[in-house]
């Protein structure tokens, strides 16, 4: 007679499932939920290495995500192809791949990995969601023969990790929308608002300088008025693409609405920042805009200039008196930068 317990989950591997599925899904942060999976790993695998690698869906490349050790340094920036290793094949063919013994493998041949001597044996499985493989779990020279019961873990925390990653995207996606201008894809005037009381609070806790630059375009009614409002559009998207590429990398750029943009220069004093302006106010007049309709256009804009903390330390002290000074430019002329 067989044994009623027989193929049953023990109770301690049941709470382990349970636990992982809880850690899994209590969070929409992508990094927490890496971490998660790699803690999870090292408890049920002893292996030389683990890593998970998640799909770049604009290159169809795998990178790795998060790593166990020292090798994670080493591994930033490294790509895999699809069909490229192990991990490559099980992106390419989004099955699970198992090389207990990897001489004379050519998929084992390409999978060397900074820190790690020799490839012996590998295990990868792919991550698969609702649109495909997201991502590949890997890992190098496990140091035990892993038990079919083992592999089916490891096949129940990458359902879990696959669903919990793709929710976490789905929820970064929706909160991107919120915060985004759909005309120019920069940020918008409420993404504006928190990022600039942030700043302003840290600026002051620090001793912290920050300066934030109004700009206007000048007479963009007439583009509507002689194109029309697509041609209008297209313009704005343009010009906030530009302003964006102009800026440096530590500065924020928004559409504040209209044909109104603010850019905000953390850490930035007042006169750097109207260096900074008039440099991209001169590259940005000079910058003729190709239409999809064969049009070429240029644009010009007015520039106020406000810092903090020598313009106050509030928000609407900031964003006053850049403004000012921007209708301040508008009387005078147009075309050129205020900052005081």
């Amino acid at each position: 007679m067989p044994n009623e317990t027989e193929g049953r989950i023990p109770l301690a591997d049941l709470l382990v499932f349970h636990q992982l599925a809880r850690s899994l899904t209590s969070s929409f942060d992508l990094d927490t939920i890496l971490r998660t999976i790699l803690e999870q790993m090292e408890r049920m695998v002893e292996a030389e290495f683990w890593a998970l690698l998640m799909l770049d869906e604009s290159t169809h490349e795998l990178y790795y995500a998060i790593a166990a050790g020292e090798e994670q340094e080493a591994l930033r920036g490294l790509r895999v192809r699809s069909g490229e290793g192990v991990a490559g094949w099980v992106l390419e063919h989004g099955e699970t791949l198992i090389v207990p013994e990897t001489e004379g493998d050519p998929r084992a041949a390409q999978s060397a990995t900074p820190g790690i001597s020799s490839v012996r044996s590998v295990i990868a499985l792919p991550l698969r969601g609702r649109t495909g493989t997201q991502g590949v779990i890997e890992i190098l020279n496990p140091r035990a023969e892993m038990s079919d019961y083992s592999i089916a873990f490891l096949h129940i925390l990458a359902d879990h990790a696959a669903i919990a990653i793709e929710n976490a995207r789905d929820v970064g996606r929706i909160q991107q929308l919120t915060i985004t201008d759909d005309t120019t894809r920069l940020y918008n005037v409420r993404h504006l608002y928190d990022v600039l009381g942030r700043e302003l609070k840290r600026s002051k806790k620090l001793k912290l300088p920050l300066s934030l630059a109004f700009w206007d375009l000048d007479r963009f009614k007439l583009v509507n008025d002689a194109h029309g409002h697509m041609v209008g559009s297209e313009l704005l998207a343009l010009t906030g693409r530009r302003l964006q590429k102009l800026c440096r990398e530590q500065d924020l750029c928004f559409r504040y609405g209209g044909d109104e943009f603010v850019i905000l220069m953390p850490e930035t004093p007042a006169g750097q920042a109207l260096e900074l302006t008039k440099g991209i106010h001169a590259a940005l007049m000079e910058t003729p805009f190709g239409m999809k309709s064969g049009l070429t256009l240029k644009v010009s804009a007015s520039v106020g200039l406000a810092s903090s903390p020598g313009d106050g330390t509030q928000m609407p002290e900031i964003i006053g008196t850049a403004d000012a000074r921007m209708y301040a430019v508008k009387r005078d002329g147009r075309g050129h930068v205020r900052a005081d």
